[in-house]
């Protein structure tokens, strides 16, 4: 060790009767809860860390909570006692702001390359637009981790049911961060539907089918039976927000990896009767913003041909649906795992 890094060098601390290895500044930048269990083993810097490493550079504020890892270095059972730090409400809703805006990016956008004229993803078919929904949601959990990356309110409806304590690591469950996960999804919802319009903005021009370019923005079903539609969007969303749950419990490794696959299985399974909106979120927020957009074709004459309609009478469906199957898959969560 270099001379002048005294002061990064990790520390033995006592909190209560347990020994925790800290650097000096970590109790110090707003760390909200330290809990640590005493393991059958000593505890060593390299152990904790799983790496021969006996210094640190100071945690930061944001930093503090994330030098232990989830999985014990020896690769037996994960740790059940970590580092927490609490995440302000205003880091939620810009986390759930951004991931669910990048999942709808790449969402609408996919289906723009399919369904628009003159796209080169045109008539790329249905396996195509169910890949790319899902792999928008493998990128929209990423960047929305801080959150736990719900980007559903589905998701968040079936985490309040099951009587979870908290949202992600150190977002209490409650009324008004509820509240502010609904409103990231939604707003981020509305703003990658823009986004993926002005990508796509010229092949929206040469489409003249009206129904085509709200399919874009919103699901619609195959045959409109109200009753039928519902009772399709309650099972593909339990499916969704039960299996989500249900990975919580088992450490498959693949984290995003199998949330996005479960998207693709339920599209090619289950998305034929509604297209599969399975989240109030997703179909919504692009609702409105198909409403506000200028989206009418015109004609070689310059007239508009065609009437917007962003179908308001079949915009239920995909809201109650998923947020009833959510709330079911909690429930039995809770009875089952």
């Amino acid at each position: 060790m270099g001379p002048g890094t005294a002061r990064n060098v990790i520390e033995t601390t006592r909190v209560g009767n347990v020994e925790l290895l800290l650097p000096p500044s970590a109790l110090e930048t707003g760390l909200k809860r330290v809990v640590c269990a005493q393991r059958d083993r000593s505890v060593t810097p390299a152990r904790v860390l799983g790496v021969d490493i006996v210094e640190l550079p100071p945690l930061s504020r944001r930093d503090v909570g994330h030098y232990v890892p989830r999985q014990s270095p020896r690769g037996d059972q994960p740790f059940k006692d970590e580092w927490e730090a609490s995440v302000g409400l205003g880091s939620v809703f810009l986390s759930e702001v951004l991931g669910t805006g990048v999942l709808l990016l790449l969402g609408a956008g996919v289906v723009a390359n399919v369904l628009l004229a003159k796209s080169k993803g045109f008539d790329g078919g249905w396996l195509l637009i169910n890949f790319g929904w899902g792999l928008g949601v493998f990128a929209g959990v990423y960047v929305a981790y801080k959150s736990g990356a719900h980007l559903n309110p589905a998701v968040t409806v079936g985490i309040l049911t099951s009587g979870a304590a908290e949202y992600a690591p150190g977002v209490p469950v409650s009324a008004g961060s509820t509240i502010v996960y609904f409103a990231g999804e939604m707003l981020g919802a509305f703003l990658g539907a823009v986004l993926a319009w002005l990508a796509y903005k010229p092949h929206f021009d040469e489409t003249p089918d009206e129904g085509l370019k709200l399919a874009v923005f919103s699901t619609g079903p195959a045959i409109r039976t109200y009753t039928w539609n519902l009772v399709c969007e309650v099972i593909g969303t339990f499916v969704l927000v039960f299996v989500i749950l249900a990975f919580g419990k088992t450490p498959t490794q693949i984290g995003p990896l199998a949330a996005a696959l479960l998207v693709v299985g339920i599209g090619a399974s289950l998305g034929g009767p509604t297209g599969y909106a399975i989240n109030p979120a997703r179909d919504l927020g692009p609702r409105i913003a198909h409403a506000l957009l200028p989206l009418s074709y015109k004609g070689t004459d310059g007239e508009a041909v065609g009437k917007k309609d962003s179908d308001w009478g079949y915009s239920w469906i995909p809201v109650v649906g998923p947020l009833v199957g959510g709330a079911i898959a909690g429930v039995v969560a809770s009875l089952v795992f």
